[in-house]
């Protein structure tokens, strides 16, 4: 089994303002430990170097089996959260969904026209 603890990423921008662009969409990524932007010069000019750090694990958790912000099997992430149907409940106890068979495909029942075989109380056996 192999498992990403870490990774670097170096890039490059010809202009300061693109440096920080790249900057501000890696601070997306929770990961994201470390940024660092060199200016640089060569014979055809200016650049700038980002220098970027993710860190995923520590190798202690991955041996430990421990996966880092992730939701025990079979329970749902709050990114897989979602606000459910929405439905009333009645006086009477009985419940009514909202708008729930508008997204329902038609029904198509497969076996409505198949015949029903006998089966080991109804049928004859001869013994």
């Amino acid at each position: 089994m192999k498992k990403l603890l870490n990774q670097k990423e170096q890039h490059i921008a010809f202009t300061r303002e693109g440096a920080e662009e790249i900057v501000l969409a890696a601070k997306e990524n929770d990961a994201l430990i470390m940024n660092k932007i060199s200016e640089k010069h060569n014979k055809n000019g200016q650049y700038f170097l980002v220098d970027l750090t993710y860190q995923y694990d520590t190798p202690k958790d991955a041996m430990e089996g421990k996966p880092k912000d992730d939701a025990p099997d079979g329970q749902m992430n709050m990114d897989e959260v979602h606000d459910g149907v929405p439905y009333t409940v009645n006086q009477d106890g009985s419940v009514t969904v909202e708008n729930g068979d508008e997204d329902l495909p038609e029904f198509e029942d497969p076996f409505a026209n198949a015949e029903s075989k006998p089966n080991a109380t109804t049928e004859k056996v001869p013994f």
